[in-house]
């Protein structure tokens, strides 16, 4: 990343830091109900994420957990970049994962993407677990849900026979 860019990035998440303090910001992704509220952190980090530029996702998702350790969105987008970057720690993926559902237990991108992680480690049995928790969650299909269902899918036609 260049400099230039990094500075902006850093004087962006102060602000949105400095306003999710303040009572600012909001969702980012557990449920579809509360689209008013637009949490500057994770637009940044979803910008950086759009452009697969899993570092600087990762540098603006630390350092927001560093100031809000609370926030569901802000583990599971950082477990998210940590495990599509390279050579990825899956234990602080999970860990991250797991800290999004322990604030937010219906977070469902949470669950889509620990399924993923899960995939990822040859862990089929515990993907489906949170395939069904998205079966719970999602009234109608979700998209959490259908991309989880494929993704195992995939697995398994990838691993049979």
């Amino acid at each position: 990343m260049k400099f230039s860019t990094f500075v902006l990035s850093m004087a962006l998440l102060s602000t949105a830091v400095a306003a999710q303090a303040a009572g600012g910001g909001g969702g980012g992704g557990s449920e579809a109900g509360d689209s008013t509220k637009v949490d500057p952190v994770v637009q940044l980090a979803n910008a950086a994420i759009t452009r697969k530029d899993w570092p600087a996702a990762q540098t603006v998702l630390k350092t927001a957990l560093d100031n809000n350790a609370q926030n569901a969105d802000y583990h599971n987008l950082y477990a998210y970049s940590l495990r599509k970057g390279s050579n990825p720690d899956m234990k602080t993926v999970f860990l991250h994962y797991e800290q999004a559902l322990r604030i937010d237990p219906k977070h469902r991108g949470a669950h889509e993407y620990i399924g993923e992680a899960y995939l990822m480690v040859d862990n089929p049995a515990k993907a489906r677990e949170h395939l069904a928790a998205l079966d719970k969650l999602c009234f109608f299909p979700c998209e959490e849900y259908s991309d989880l269902k494929k993704a195992i899918a995939n697995y398994e036609r990838s691993h049979a026979g």
